[in-house]
């Protein structure tokens, strides 16, 4: 039996929500405890399937993985495989965030494509390009990718598109290579700051992560590890739109309200009222939602294509028309069928969607095609009225951790089966 939300829709959100670490931190972080050959003790690990994916591709090759609550405990000194279970990376697109940290630390490594959630195709050619301009040899063959490079050279990398994934694993790469790496046009997300921050920790060098520049002066060797995971910005910013749906009072605790800026923004604009200090954020939602006028997703600093999603179940409640641009993916409006079926009114053409708000949503069964998506559902589902049913909850299992529970805790009425 598959795995499903049940909520009892039209409950106000009121109350303190802590927002845990970053999925995307925590997966390129976990694949670069192999370099250290040594011990990474790492705070702030969400309990998300997709770390438990990333875990058994640790121990897949040798690494004795420890969890202690959120603390993961790494040891990789026993390293002795560089050849990774294809059903793990089926499971998992991020999987192949590996390729780049065993290849440093083994000189090859043999992968299959990698798999995870249906939202349009991400090749991974800017990867691979990255790489072989740094002395790879690349063989394709079989479905497998087999990767040699006896000494990884320095070299000057141009990426075509600020890539997340392309990004970290250039840098996990050029950590051990000989001589200076710089590659431009590198993804900014705060993400690969952290990743930043943990490589020089264990004595990288790598320095410009956030800025469109990165640098990375190879060195020969790495000492052991502790780090705490940023917070989850698209976590922060779902629980934030939920609050906006639900018509409620929330405050957030373990939040950077820089990495969300472009989520505030948007909810100011749909007339929610919000202060930030430190290290929280307080959402207060107005009783009417307006509009927002148009959402385009962009690489960071721009707004995200993982809260696209969530703001259009937001906007299928706002008072007039809001237009969406999705830049990023392709293939990323799965959830508008499923509001469509709730009572939103949506028209989607290839990447534009014009969502027309409407009065009120209404209870219905739906199911989650991918992990955002589903979390549309869920903000949809709790502002809805009556009892709304979410099948395939375990979308939502890879990048929330038992939000269920977060949200019955500020007063939703919403169980797990």
């Amino acid at each position: 039996m598959m795995s499903r939300f049940i909520i009892e829709g039209g409950k106000k959100l009121e109350g303190e929500m802590r927002v845990s670490g970053a999925k995307n931190s925590v997966l390129p972080i976990l694949a670069a405890t192999v370099l250290n050959g040594s011990l990474n003790v790492i705070h702030d690990i969400p309990n998300l399937s997709d770390v438990k994916v990333m875990t058994g591709i640790l121990e897949s090759v040798g690494c004795h993985v420890k969890r202690e609550g959120n603390t993961m405990i790494v040891d990789s000194s026993e390293l002795d495989n560089h050849e990774i279970p294809e059903h793990l990376v089926r499971e998992m697109r991020s999987s192949i965030i590996i390729l780049g940290a065993i290849l440093s630390r083994c000189g090859k490594i043999k992968i299959s494509y990698p798999g995870g959630c249906e939202i349009g195709p991400r090749p991974i050619d800017l990867h691979l390009k990255s790489l072989r301009e740094m002395g790879t040899k690349i063989e394709e063959k079989h479905g497998y990718l087999i990767c040699e490079a006896k000494q990884l050279k320095g070299c000057e990398i141009q990426l075509d598109f600020p890539s997340v994934g392309a990004t970290e694993n250039s840098i996990l790469a050029a950590v051990f290579a000989e001589g200076t790496t710089i590659i431009r046009n590198a993804a900014r997300e705060p993400e690969i700051l952290d990743l930043e921050n943990f490589l020089n920790a264990m004595g990288g060098k790598v320095s410009g992560a956030g800025s469109a520049t990165v640098y990375i002066e190879g060195v020969k060797k790495l000492h052991s590890v502790e780090h705490r995971i940023i917070p989850d910005r698209i976590v922060a910013g779902t629980y934030l739109a939920a609050a906006a749906a639900t018509k409620g009072k929330v405050t957030l605790s373990n939040v950077i309200p820089e990495h969300i800026q472009s989520v505030i923004y948007k909810l100011r604009e749909a007339g929610c009222n919000i202060t930030c200090s430190n290290q929280s954020v307080q959402l207060v939602s107005p009783t009417k939602l307006k509009a927002i006028d148009s959402i385009r997703t962009l690489p960071y600093p721009g707004f995200p294509t993982d809260m696209q999603s969530q703001m259009m179940a937001l906007m299928t409640m706002g008072d007039g028309i809001s237009v969406f641009a999705e830049n990023i993916f392709e293939n990323r409006y799965k959830h508008a069928e499923e509001l469509i079926r709730m009572g939103a009114n949506i028209k989607v053409d290839g990447r534009v969607a014009i969502i027309r708000g409407v009065p009120k949503l209404t209870g219905a069964t739906v199911s989650a095609k991918d992990l955002r998506g589903g979390a549309a559902l869920i903000i949809a589902g709790l502002a809805a009225e009556g009892t709304t049913i979410i099948e395939n909850a375990k979308h939502v299992d890879r990048g929330y951790d038992d939000i269920h529970e977060v949200l019955q805790q500020v007063g939703a009425q919403i169980t797990k089966v």
